[in-house]
């Protein structure tokens, strides 16, 4: 079997509700995707980068420099105060890296067949999300 990766970026800020840990202030990553996508060869390749590229590069771009929250995690004075000053991208998810992988994850696999997709919050910490 064939594979290939593929890398993207954003920064975003966010927090966790209900959180006991230093994660419950709002604060931000520069959030690195990484995808790997399995298939058959075409012409020599399983996608061509640039349209792989492409895609996590859209997925990103919609997330960058943002505040990205969780459905209901805010009450809704201070969602529509924040809206006024800032794009905020609301979420039906806890805005962890578990389920950012996931969220990714199902997203790609709408258009690729992935083995997986990996989220790093820091530079040194990672979730994995995979087909299996």
């Amino acid at each position: 079997m064939h594979s290939v990766r593929c890398e993207g970026s954003f920064d975003a800020a966010h927090f966790l509700s209900n959180y006991e840990g230093k994660c419950h202030n709002i604060h931000g990553h520069r959030w690195k995707i990484i995808v790997s996508v399995k298939g058959k060869l075409h012409n020599g390749m399983v996608v061509d980068f640039g349209v792989l590229k492409a895609s996590v590069a859209n997925l990103c771009d919609y997330f960058d420099h943002t505040f990205i929250v969780e459905k209901d995690s805010l009450k809704g004075e201070i969602m529509e105060m924040l809206k006024e000053d800032f794009i905020l991208r609301e979420v039906n998810f806890r805005t962890t890296a578990e389920n950012f992988s996931k969220y990714f994850f199902d997203k790609l696999n709408t258009e690729y067949d992935c083995l997986y997709v990996e989220v790093y919050e820091t530079p040194n910490n990672c979730a994995r999300y995979t087909c299996e």
